[in-house]
């Protein structure tokens, strides 16, 4: 493997302020970002991308491969949470099970964001339908977990009047991560080329520095997180970077079948291996109250999170441009 890509990718602004955070944590520095700032960060991302997402999508249209990655990126969010749940209950009660499946068959939004900076640092841009996939990819894994969990659980007394499944698909689908991505791209399909030119200073000229301020507050999260799985001993953990590099793998060998272009393979491995702390959390506190959050969201985000923007996004690229020297296009 080509260790400047692993090099570039790491003294990168936005990845260098991620490691300034965990750095700080581990100091103990009273460095903080004000609570109403980091959810205002995440909104922005998430509208800047799904605009931006959405304009590119006009430009390109419903062609076979936008239909096919979209496709494969559902398919690949029903499927994940299902062996991830079996790997799983090797070690763990239903519900933890559950909620890690999940979990890990939903994505980050941040990691895809990293990604396509990483694949703009090479000169390279994704498909714009892309965020749809990310939008689509968030909330069948939610979907999925819940399911395994009912079916599998010990049967309760009282189970049929302490659970909703409208309560379930509306955190699901209408939780304001998706609602707000969704909005956007569908925004930025309405107004195209003259919407990107109005809003063009505030969803792409600040944009990585919002992405860095971001990052550091997730570096100092993150850094906090690690100490929750102290006692999880080594199971999790392993979990938490192999079964991500098992999953872009496939994600890798599938682009490779739909015969997607590298910089759309790069950002949907990215998406098959990243694992949600944000949305899947919020969804799994409602719907499965029993489940652990100390053991999901410190995997999601101080273990899996930052192997994928350290290592994980350039060995994906490098994989991906080995396979497609090696294997003929389809």
């Amino acid at each position: 493997m080509d260790t400047s890509l692993i090099i570039n990718n790491l003294v990168h602004p936005p990845v260098l302020f991620f490691f300034l955070g965990m750095i700080a944590t581990f100091c103990k520095s009273d460095l903080k970002i004000p609570d109403p700032l980091p959810k205002l960060f995440s909104l922005y991302l998430l509208l800047a991308i799904g605009f931006h997402g959405g304009v590119e999508l006009r430009k390109t249209g419903l062609t076979h491969e936008v239909v096919f990655a979209l496709s494969a990126g559902m398919g690949m969010a029903v499927i994940v949470p299902m062996y991830a749940f079996f790997i799983l209950r090797l070690k763990l009660d239903v519900y933890n099970a559950a909620a890690i499946a999940a979990t890990y068959g939903s994505i980050s939004a941040v990691t895809y964001i990293t990604a396509v900076t990483f694949l703009q640092t090479l000169g390279l841009e994704p498909g714009g339908y892309m965020v749809a996939s990310l939008a689509l990819m968030e909330s069948p894994a939610i979907v999925i977990g819940i399911i395994l969990a009912r079916i599998f659980a010990p049967k309760k007394e009282n189970d049929e009047y302490g659970f909703s499944w409208s309560a379930v698909f509306r955190e699901a689908f209408l939780n304001g991560s998706v609602l707000l991505i969704t909005g956007s791209l569908l925004i930025g399909l309405a107004s195209g080329e003259e919407g990107w030119d109005t809003l063009k200073p505030f969803t792409k000229d600040i944009f990585k520095g919002m992405l860095s301020f971001f990052l550091l507050d997730m570096g100092l999260l993150a850094a906090k997180r690690i100490g929750d799985l102290k006692s999880a001993g080594f199971f999790l953990p392993l979990f938490a970077i192999v079964v991500p590099v098992f999953n872009a793998c496939i994600g890798i060998v599938v682009a490779k079948f739909i015969d997607l272009q590298p910089e759309n393979a790069l950002v949907f491995s990215v998406l098959c291996a990243s694992a949600s702390y944000i949305a899947v959390p919020a969804a799994m506190r409602l719907s499965l109250p029993e489940a652990n959050p100390s053991m999901f969201v410190p995997m999601a985000l101080a273990i899996t999170f930052p192997f994928n923007i350290i290592v994980g996004i350039p060995l994906y690229y490098y994989l991906i441009k080995r396979a497609n020297e090696l294997i003929p296009a389809f």
